[in-house]
Order: structure tokens, then sequence, then C-alpha cells
């Protein structure tokens, strides 16, 4: 059943996410890649403000979480798209870390699903780093060469990932919002 409460200023910009991303793809398209990328700016600053708002007006649901994972999912993974189409030459040298990536991606949810019985994105300090810096790369690759940026994000999230299947190795069904193990770590040694 749908409930009132789930409409809510940071679920619509979670789904705003999900629902205008297809204007990205036409921008690109359509060769217009000014636009594209202000409007990727616009987009991308709504993965921000959902969490902000939601956090300072106390609107955290958990529908909420589930919508921001899956608006995330998708805006990011299709930046790794766009920086393809758009910035293929600064992609082509890191194709065998991005593989690396994909792999080590494709594990935690294999891993969070064979521990939690779900698919957990988790909203890390370092899953949080790592979406800024996805986002400042699409709208930088634009004016400068970021092959180097890539690697580096690249790396991060290699870093992420491996920092979730340990998580849920080690600490089963977490909150998504868990900063990192070694918060976890710490709140184990409280106890």
């Amino acid at each position: 059943m749908f409930k009132k409460e789930y409409i809510n200023v940071p679920n619509i910009l979670s789904v705003s996410r999900i629902v205008l991303l297809p204007v990205l793809f036409v921008l690109i398209s359509f060769k217009m890649y000014f636009s594209f990328t202000v409007a990727y700016a616009i987009l991308g600053m709504t993965d921000m403000f959902d969490g902000m708002i939601a956090r300072r007006f106390n609107l955290k649901t958990e529908i909420g979480k589930y919508l921001d994972s899956i608006a995330d999912m998708v805006f990011f993974l299709s930046s790794a798209y766009f920086i393809h189409v758009l910035y293929t030459e600064y992609l082509h040298p890191n194709m065998t870390l991005f593989f690396v990536f994909i792999g080590v991606m494709l594990l935690s949810f294999i891993v969070s699903y064979i521990r939690c019985n779900k698919i957990i994105l988790m909203h890390s300090f370092l899953a949080k780093l790592c979406a800024v810096l996805v986002y400042f790369l699409v709208l930088s690759s634009y004016f400068l060469n970021t092959t180097l940026l890539i690697t580096l994000i690249i790396s991060l999230y290699i870093v992420t990932f491996f920092e979730a299947i340990l998580m849920f190795v080690f600490y089963g069904d977490i909150d998504p919002d868990t900063m990192s193990i070694f918060s976890l770590m710490k709140m184990d040694r409280k106890q």
C-alpha cells in the first residue's frame, strides 16, 4: 500500500533523478554537449539535496533510502556510460581497472544478498566521496583531460565496494548509511 508519508521532497528528488535521466541521453544523441553538461549538473545536485533535506527535516524513511540507492545506481552507472560515449579517450586507458571495479561491485551485491537476503548499496563515506568525484568528473571532462581522475575514482570505488564486502561478511545486515567499517568496529568495542 502506498503511504502519504512517502510523498516528500527528498523522495521526489530521488525519483526525479531517475525520471529525468532520459533527458540526458536525448541531449547526447542530439550532440548538445553543453546543454547536457548543464542538465547533468542540475540533475546531479538532487543527490546532494535529497539527503540534506531528509536529515534536516527528519524525513528519512526506509523507502527513501531505497529510492536514493536506486537513483544513485542508475545515475552513476549512466555517468559511466556518458563518460564512455563523450570522453572515450579518457576512459580507454582505464578499462582493465574499470572491469575489476565492475567485478568487485557485483561481488558486493552477491555477498550482501547471501548475508542479508537483499542487495544493499552502501552510502558509506567512501561511497559518498566517489559519487561526488564522479559528478565532478563528468562536469570537468567537458573542459579537461580527466584520465588520471578516472583512475583515482575507479580505484576508490574498488576500495569502497571491498569495504562493503567486509562489512557484510563481518556484520551482516547493516544500515546502508553506515559510514565505514571502522565505525562498526568502534561500536563493537563499546559494547
